[in-house]
């Protein structure tokens, strides 16, 4: 008899997750749409993620559950591997100098922001520390909870950095008009059914490959290098139809907005001055080195912005296949910073870090 409630109860909390997750999925799609017919660049993308991150702070319960988000992550890994060609791996001479100044502007962003927060805000080191190192958040969190850090905080300055880049990168492309002129063609014809199969079926066993092996956003990167290896090869020629690479991209907008769901009001509103000051620390270091690196090397501007600009892998990747920036330079200074900043983040609090608990006493 005490099985029948709990029955009960998971069935309305399952009813509630699926109908959250038709909800979600109806206002990203809704926004993406808007956005896309006001005909904002990257409009798909911003349009869903302002739509949902909006639903979000007004309380409704939005969510994507895992199978969901790895299934946008996969999609979109397809796509920007049929995006690869001899032009952009010729490009590839270019990247030990860029992806080394990449770790150093990530070294200082890191530090910037962090004496930042401290200085005006009175964080204590390790959170600062933690809020000012760009992306890789799911281990920046963990290692939070971890050195008991104040992990809301973190994760406040965390999301307004995505959230503001998403938005405001392809804008500022658009306005400046250094996007490129010529832009980088997804592949113009669809694959066949099998040749489809072969697609999915290749990415998922490389991004589940990459998984057991702890790669860094594996299920992305997994179907990346599967669709780029049977593209590149000529094994395969044509690409997703455009209906799957579109809900691709609202879907990946969705996802970056239900971040907000899980943040109060009032924690949001507490820490947004700081997110916005140490946002705009990581920017100006930033710029600092994307100027000394269009000014030294061969490398397209609009490439080295998104490949520095300090937001989420996936994010930054989506933004690429939109605004038709080369997704193979970007995808290997991003995959960089997150394998630098897992490995010396730890370290680097271990070292400069001290809990608010420690200051005080």
């Amino acid at each position: 008899m005490s099985l029948i409630p709990t029955s009960i109860s998971s069935a309305v909390a399952d009813r509630a997750k699926i109908l959250g997750t038709l909800e979600t999925l109806v206002i990203g799609a809704a926004g993406g749409l808007l956005f896309l017919w006001l005909n904002l660049p990257g409009g798909l993308i911003s349009g869903a993620m302002a739509a949902v991150g909006i639903a979000a702070l007004a309380g409704r319960p939005v969510t994507m559950p895992p199978i969901l988000t790895q299934t946008v992550l996969v999609l979109l890994g397809i796509t920007l591997g049929s995006l690869v060609s001899r032009q952009m791996i010729q490009h590839m001479s270019a990247y030990p100098l860029t992806i080394g100044l990449l770790a150093l502007a990530t070294f200082c962003s890191t530090f910037g922001s962090s004496f930042y927060l401290q200085r005006f805000h009175g964080w204590d080191q390790t959170s600062a520390l933690l809020a000012g190192s760009p992306g890789a958040l799911s281990q920046i969190t963990v290692l939070a909870a971890e050195k008991g850090a104040d992990v809301a905080a973190i994760a406040v300055v965390q999301t307004i950095r995505v959230i503001i880049l998403t938005a405001a990168l392809p804008l500022l492309l658009a306005l400046t008009g250094i996007a490129p002129s010529a832009p980088v063609e997804v592949a113009s014809l669809i694959a066949s059914p099998i040749e489809l199969a072969v697609l999915v079926g290749a990415a998922i066993v490389v991004a589940l490959l990459l998984r057991l092996a702890s790669f860094p956003a594996s299920w992305m990167f997994g179907a990346m290098i599967a669709s780029a290896v049977l593209h590149g090869t000529g094994m395969i020629e044509g690409g997703l139809p455009p209906w799957m690479r579109n809900i691709a991209l609202v879907g990946i907008g969705a996802v970056i907005g239900t971040r907000f769901a899980r943040i109060s009001k009032k924690t949001l509103v507490s820490h947004i001055n700081a997110g916005l000051g140490s946002f705009a620390v990581a920017i100006v270091i930033s710029a600092v080195f994307v100027t000394v690196i269009v000014l030294t090397t061969h490398v397209r501007f609009a490439d080295v912005v998104v490949a520095f600009a300090p937001g989420a892998m996936d994010a930054m990747l989506a933004l690429a296949l939109t605004l038709h920036i080369d997704p193979i330079f970007v995808g290997a200074h991003h995959l960089s910073r997150f394998v630098f900043v897992s490995i010396t983040t730890p370290g680097i609090v271990h070292l400069f870090g001290r809990p608010q608990e420690d200051v005080d006493d």
